[in-house]
C-alpha cells in the first residue's frame, strides 16, 4: 500500500508532465518539417523573358472542380451550363490548363508563398501566424523591377515586408469590410463579390492616375513588372455559404467577369501583346465551406495560363492526361497539365525574364521534354534547355548552401552520393553534371539536355529532402526512449515503495552513467550547433530513467522475487500489457474509422456489465445496469453520424431543451434537502438557457435570410455566454452533493452548447454527461467492497481495476473531444455557429471560440473524474496518476505514423493526429487538476456527511 500521494507531488508531476509533452509536441516539426528557408545562395536567371508583365490572379478557395464541370451548379434553379464562359474559352481557343496541386496546411499564407516564393512554408509556420514573415524569403515580387498588388490585408504585407523597399505597392481594404454574415459593407454591396469588385476598380482608378502623374506611368511600362489581383470573395462567400451554393456560383461568374475587364484594362492602356496572364487559387474548400487539412476539394486548384509566351491550347495525348476528377469538365479533346503550386514562382520568373527565387524549390513545367509545358519561347528549344539548366542551377545552389553548412556542423557527415561522389574529371558528379549538359545545349541537342536536366533537378530535390531529413532518425529514437521514460517515469507514483531501496554505489553508478550519456550527446549537439530543442529532447529521457533506475527497478525487482509462481506472475503482467496496447491501439485506429468510437460503447455498456460485474451487482441494482447500457447506446449513436453537417435549427433547439431537461430531472434527484440558494441558482442558469435558445434562433434566421446578424442580437449573445460560463465559478450557492454541484457546470456551459452549435452538439453533450454520472455510480457500486476498505486505510492500494477505469477515462477523454466531429480532419469545425458571435473575419478570436466549446464537456468530465475518486475514498489524483502511465502509448503510434510524403491528406492528416492526441493528453492532466479544485468544497462537505453517517 503507498502513502497518500500529496497534492503538492501530484501536482509537480502533472507539472512535469505537462512541461514535457508540450515541448515534444515540437519534436514533430523538428524531425519532420523543418524550415527549408536558408541564406547564401547566389541567384540564377531565368533567361531573357518572354513578356514585359505578367498578372497573377488568384482566386482564393476556388475549387477547381465548380470552375471547369458543365452543370457544376444544376441544383441551382436556372444556373447557367458554364459557370465561367470567358475563362473556357480561353481554355479552348488560346491558353494552357491544368490542376495546381497544393500542399497542407492549404490555407492562404502557405499557398501563396508557394505560387510566389516557390517554396512549401513548413507547418510549424502556424504558430508564427499567416499574416506576417516569421521568416523572409525571395519571392518574384521582390525579383521584379515593380510589383503592384491588390486585395486582402491579411495577403499583401506578407510581401511587401522583407522585400526590396519601394519595390511592391499595395492596396487594400479594411479588415472590417470582410464581413462572413452578409459578404462585405464595402462600396455599399451586400455580398462578398464586392471585394473582388473592389480590387478591379483599384486597378482601374491607377492606370487613370497614370495619365497625370509621369513618375507612375514610368514604373507602369516598364519591363518584368508584376501585377496581382488577390480575389478573396470566393473564399468568403464559401465560408459563409459553402460551395455548392448559389452564392458561391455567383461568385465564380464576377470573378469571370472581372477577369474579362482586367484583360480589357490592360489591351486598352498598353495597346500591346505584351502582358502573360495566370490565373490560380491558392487552395481549395471542403464540401462544408473549410480548409486547412489535405482533403483532396482542398489541395486540388485550377490553373489557366494565356497571353505571351505562353502556348495555346493542345489536343489530348494517349494515354488520356484526363481522370475521373476531369470527366465532368467535359474538355477531354485538350490537353490538361498538372503542376505543383511551387512550380508557378519559376514559370513567372521565365516569362519575365527575371531570378529564380533563391529559396524556391519549384520545377519549371518546360523542364521535362517528355511532356509538353506551359511556354511557347521565341527562341523555341533553345531557350526552353537554358532556362531549365538555369532552373536546376537555382534548386542545386540550394543544395550546395546546405550541404555545405551541414558538413561543417556535422561530425560524420555522410554526403549525398549521387551528387558529391567524384567523377572521372576529380570534381563531384554535381559539377560534372552541369558541365554535361552545358555541352549538350552547345551542340544544340535541346531535348537532350532538357532530359538531362530533369533528372538533375529530380536529384537535387532528393539530396535537399536527405539533408532536411538527415537527423531524423536520431529523433525518433530520442522521441521514443522519452515517450517509454515518460510512461515507466509516471509509473512510479502508483506502485508502493521497494522493502530495500538501492546502495549509494549503485545510486552513484546510475547518477554518473547518465550524467555521461547527457554530456556525449550535448557535447554532439554543440559541435552540430543543433537547435536548442535538441538538449531538451535527450535531457528529459535521461531524467526519466535515471529515476525509475533508481527507484522503479528495485520495484520490479522485489514484485518477481516474492511471487511464489514467477511464471503466472509474468504472464498476467504481459496478458493486461497486451490488452492496454490493443484498447489503445483501437483508440487510434478510431481516428480515422469512427465506428469504433461506437463499438467501444457497445463494448463499455453490454460486454462489460455482463463480463465483468459481480453476478449480485447485476441482480441487485437493475435499474442502475438498464439505465447504463441505455446510457451507452444513445451516446454510441452520435458518432455513427455524418460529420457533413448542416445548419438546422430544429436540432438546436432540441438539444437546448434537451439539456434543460437533463438538469431538471438531475436536479430532481440530488434537491432532496438541497438549500433554496442552489435552486434559484439552477432556475437561473435555466433561463439563461432559454434566453440563448431564443437568441440563436433569431440569429441563424437573419443570417440564412442573408441580413446579416443584428448587433442586439451579437451583444446578447456575448453577455449570455460570458454570464453563463462564469457564473458557476462566481455563484455563492452551497451545493450538498457531487451531483448538484456538476449539474451547475453542466447548465452553465449549456449555453455553449446552444450559441455555438450547427445540429446535434447539444444532444450530444446531453448524452455525454448523462454517460459521465451513471459511470460514478456504476463504478460506485461494482466497487463497493474496496470503498469500504479504502474509506479505513487512508492509502492507495494498486488494483488492476484500476488499468479498467484510466482506459476508460482515456475513452471518455476522446470521445469528449471527437463526439460530433470528424476525427478525419480538423477542418470540420465549422465556422458558421460562430459568425452568431464574430461576423467579422477574425482567425484567432473564431478559433478560440471553437476551442472553447470542446473545453465544455471536459469541464463535466474533469468534475466526474474528481468525484468518482472521492466516491472510491480514494486519495486525489490516485485513479489519474494510472491513467497517466498509460497517455503516450497514442502518442508514440502517431508519432510515427507522421509522415511528409504520400497524399496531402496523408500528410494532413498524420500531423493533425499527433498534435490532437498529444494535446488531448495534456489536457487530460489539466482536467484531473481542475476537477479537484472545482469540487473540493463539494466533497468535503459530502465526505464529512459520509462520515457522520459512519459513526
Amino acid at each position: 500500500m503507498t502513502d497518500v500521494p500529496s497534492h503538492k507531488n501530484a501536482l509537480q508531476l502533472l507539472t512535469l508532465g505537462l512541461i514535457f509533452h508540450v515541448i515534444f509536441i515540437a519534436s514533430v516539426f523538428d524531425c519532420y518539417f523543418t524550415s527549408p528557408v536558408v541564406h547564401g545562395m547566389l541567384p540564377r536567371r531565368a533567361g531573357p523573358g518572354e513578356a514585359k508583365r505578367v498578372v497573377l490572379i488568384v482566386g482564393d478557395g476556388l475549387r477547381a472542380d465548380l470552375l471547369f464541370s458543365v452543370n457544376a451548379f444544376s441544383f441551382v434553379p436556372s444556373s447557367p451550363t458554364i459557370v465561367a464562359p470567358y475563362l473556357r474559352n480561353i481554355i479552348q481557343t488560346r491558353g494552357a490548363f491544368g490542376l495546381s496541386h497544393t500542399r497542407v496546411p492549404t490555407e492562404s499564407r502557405p499557398g501563396h508563398v508557394a505560387i510566389i516564393g516557390g517554396m512549401y512554408e513548413d507547418v510549424s509556420a502556424v504558430t508564427k501566424g499567416w499574416k506576417t514573415n516569421p521568416v523572409h524569403f525571395d519571392s518574384v515580387f521582390n525579383q521584379s523591377s515593380h510589383t503592384f498588388s491588390f486585395g486582402s490585408p491579411d495577403i499583401l504585407p506578407m510581401f511587401a515586408q522583407g522585400a526590396t523597399p519601394g519595390k511592391v505597392d499595395t492596396w487594400s481594404y479594411d479588415e472590417e469590410d470582410e464581413d462572413f454574415t452578409k459578404g462585405t459593407k464595402v462600396q455599399n454591396y451586400c455580398n462578398a463579390t464586392a471585394l473582388d469588385t473592389w480590387v478591379l476598380d483599384q486597378l482601374r482608378t491607377l492606370f487613370q492616375n497614370a495619365s497625370s502623374n509621369d513618375l507612375l506611368d514610368s514604373e507602369l511600362r516598364a519591363d518584368k513588372v508584376v501585377f496581382f489581383l488577390h480575389l478573396l470573395g470566393l473564399d468568403t462567400t464559401g465560408h459563409s455559404y459553402r460551395p455548392h451554393s448559389e452564392e458561391y456560383m455567383n461568385n465564380i461568374q464576377v470573378v469571370d467577369h472581372i477577369i474579362r475587364r482586367t484583360e480589357e484594362l490592360f489591351s486598352n492602356f498598353y495597346h500591346d501583346e505584351e502582358t502573360s496572364f495566370i490565373f490560380t487559387a491558392d487552395h481549395g474548400m471542403s464540401k462544408i465551406g473549410n480548409h486547412g487539412d489535405g482533403d483532396p476539394d482542398n489541395t486540388r486548384t485550377p490553373l489557366i495560363a494565356w497571353g505571351r509566351g505562353i502556348r495555346g491550347p493542345l489536343p489530348d495525348i494517349i494515354p488520356s492526361s484526363h481522370d475521373e476528377y476531369s470527366r465532368p469538365w467535359q474538355l477531354d479533346d485538350f490537353l490538361r497539365r498538372d503542376v505543383e503550386q511551387a512550380d508557378l514562382a519559376p514559370l513567372m520568373a521565365a516569362l519575365l525574364g527575371i531570378n529564380y527565387p533563391v529559396n524556391s524549390v519549384g520545377i519549371l513545367p518546360d523542364a521535362d521534354p517528355t511532356r509538353p509545358g506551359y511556354l511557347l519561347p521565341r527562341e523555341g528549344e533553345s531557350t526552353l534547355a537554358r532556362l531549365a539548366l538555369a532552373n536546376a542551377e537555382s534548386i542545386l545552389e540550394h543544395y550546395r548552401v546546405k550541404h555545405e553548412s551541414k558538413a561543417v556542423q556535422t561530425i560524420l557527415y555522410k554526403a549525398f552520393e549521387p551528387l558529391e561522389e567524384f567523377s572521372q574529371d576529380g570534381k563531384p558528379s554535381r559539377i560534372s553534371w552541369l558541365c554535361k549538359i552545358e555541352r549538350l545545349i552547345s551542340d544544340g541537342r535541346w531535348y537532350e539536355a532538357r532530359r538531362e536536366t530533369a533528372e538533375l533537378i529530380k536529384v537535387t530535390l532528393q539530396g535537399i529532402r536527405y539533408l532536411e531529413t538527415y537527423n531524423r532518425v536520431l529523433i525518433r529514437i530520442i522521441v521514443m526512449i522519452a515517450y517509454l521514460g515518460w510512461s515507466a517515469y509516471a509509473s512510479l507514483s502508483i506502485f508502493p515503495p521497494p522493502a530495500s531501496l538501492v546502495s549509494n554505489r549503485q545510486r552513484t553508478v546510475v547518477r554518473l552513467a547518465t550524467a555521461t550519456i547527457l554530456a556525449i550527446f550535448w557535447a554532439l549537439f554543440a559541435a552540430e550547433r543543433a537547435p536548442w530543442t535538441f538538449y531538451v529532447y535527450v535531457t528529459f529521457p535521461c531524467y526519466f530513467w535515471q529515476q525509475f533506475a533508481l527507484r522503479g527497478v528495485p520495484i520490479v525487482v522485489q514484485q518477481f522475487k516474492s511471487s511464489d509462481r514467477r511464471g503466472p506472475f509474468i504472464g498476467r503482467v504481459l496478458f493486461h500489457l497486451v490488452i492496454v496496447v490493443v484498447v489503445l491501439q483501437c483508440m487510434v485506429a478510431a481516428y480515422t474509422h469512427r465506428s469504433l468510437w461506437s463499438i467501444g460503447f457497445f463494448a463499455v455498456g453490454i460486454l462489460w456489465p455482463y463480463v465483468s460485474w459481480p453476478s449480485h451487482v447485476r441482480s441487485q441494482h437493475p435499474r442502475l445496469l438498464l439505465s447504463w447500457m441505455s446510457s451507452c447506446l444513445v451516446t454510441g449513436i452520435f458518432p455513427l453520424l455524418s460529420v457533413n453537417k448542416k445548419e438546422d435549427l430544429y436540432m438546436i433547439m432540441c438539444g437546448g431543451t434537451m439539456i434543460l431537461a437533463v438538469g431538471a430531472g438531475c436536479t430532481r434527484l440530488a434537491s432532496n434537502g438541497a438549500p433554496k440558494a442552489a435552486k434559484l441558482s439552477e432556475i437561473i442558469q435555466a433561463s439563461l438557457i432559454l434566453l440563448a435558445m431564443t437568441i440563436t434562433a433569431s440569429s441563424v434566421k437573419s443570417l440564412q435570410a442573408k441580413q446579416g446578424l443584428p448587433i442586439i442580437n451579437q451583444i446578447s449573445a456575448w453577455v449570455i455566454l460570458a454570464v453563463s460560463s462564469i457564473y458557476p465559478f462566481i455563484s455563492k450557492a452551497h451545493h450538498s452533493t457531487p451531483t448538484s454541484r456538476i449539474i451547475s457546470l453542466f447548465l452553465g456551459f449549456g449555453v455553449c452548447f446552444v450559441i455555438l452549435s450547427i445540429s446535434v452538439e447539444g444532444l450530444f453533450y446531453a448524452a455525454f454527461t448523462c454517460n459521465l454520472l451513471l459511470w460514478i455510480e456504476v463504478e460506485a457500486t461494482v466497487q463497493s467492497n474496496r470503498a469500504r476498505a479504502a474509506s479505513l486505510n487512508q492509502g492507495y492500494e494498486f488494483h488492476t481495476d484500476d488499468i479498467r477505469v484510466a482506459l476508460f477515462f482515456l475513452f471518455f477523454v476522446q470521445v469528449a473531444f471527437f463526439g460530433t466531429g470528424n476525427v478525419a480532419s480538423i477542418s470540420s469545425f465549422y465556422l458558421e455557429p460562430v459568425y452568431r458571435l464574430v461576423p467579422i473575419f477574425n482567425p484567432f478570436l473564431m478559433a478560440a471560440l471553437l476551442i472553447f466549446k470542446i473545453v465544455a464537456p471536459y469541464v463535466i468530465l474533469s468534475a466526474v473524474f474528481a468525484t468518482l475518486n472521492a466516491k472510491l475514498h480514494l486519495p486525489p489524483f490516485s485513479l489519474f496518476l494510472v491513467a497517466l502511465t498509460l497517455t503516450d502509448g497514442m502518442t508514440m503510434a502517431f508519432f510515427l505514423n507522421v509522415t511528409d510524403t504520400g497524399s496531402w491528406l496523408e500528410i494532413g492528416q498524420s500531423i493533425s493526429f499527433f498534435c490532437i492526441t498529444s494535446l488531448l493528453l495534456v489536457w487530460s492532466a489539466g482536467i484531473c487538476t481542475a476537477g479537484e479544485y472545482l469540487m473540493v468544497d463539494t466533497l468535503l462537505f459530502h465526505k464529512s456527511t459520509d462520515s457522520h453517517k459512519l459513526e
